[in-house]
């Protein structure tokens, strides 16, 4: 039985030969596709197809010197799979319609509004002397050493108190996560 015929002035497999390999390779080649795929089924399907295209085009591979052609299956079908791996990696992940309709509109100034609340009455719970301190790093963008000479008080003292400020704040404000002082800047802007 001859393996190839010309279609298109390109060898491709012959269509009995290809059901033949399918018929005697293609549940062995799912089988081993699931373990590659953590039983994906609808990936492994896709990629026993992909394989068995790959055979399609390439009849020269059944004339190789192995006996079974499942070798050479099983090793296109561990590249296609790598390939398609490293191809999700790459790509950002992809969310969904739920995740969309959670997220607020950036159009839409009532989340901005309500946060500058939120932070204001926050800042005003604030001692006078910690407030002034928040008031010169985040309102005024002074420097740690600006702060201090402007508010007549070693440069220590400014940092301390901003420390505790921050503090006070992250119990005050329930999404508020310390260590996070971009969170906390962008925050105590939109007060103003």
């Amino acid at each position: 039985m001859t393996t190839a015929t010309v279609t298109t002035g390109k060898a491709t497999t012959d269509e009995r030969a290809l059901a033949e390999l399918q018929r005697d390779h293609g549940q062995a080649l799912l089988g081993f596709l699931l373990g590659l795929t953590y039983g994906d089924q609808q990936r492994a399907e896709d990629l026993v197809q992909e394989t068995l295209v790959r055979a399609w085009l390439h009849p020269e591979a059944f004339d190789g010197p192995y006996e079974s052609m499942r070798p050479w299956l099983f090793t296109v079908a561990r590249r296609l799979a790598i390939d398609a791996r490293r191809s999700r990696l790459a790509r950002p992940a992809e969310i969904g319609d739920g995740m969309l309709a959670a997220t607020p509109d950036p159009a839409d100034a009532t989340e901005s509004a309500v946060a500058a609340l939120d932070v204001r009455e926050a800042v005003r719970g604030l001692s006078p002397e910690h407030r002034a301190v928040l008031v010169s790093l985040y309102f005024r963008g002074l420097t740690v050493n600006e702060a201090a000479a402007d508010l007549g008080i070693p440069a220590g003292t400014v940092k301390s108190r901003s420390h505790y400020a921050l503090r006070q704040l992250g119990h005050r404000l329930p999404d508020y996560r310390p260590g996070r002082r971009a969170v906390a800047r962008r925050r105590t802007a939109a007060a103003q």
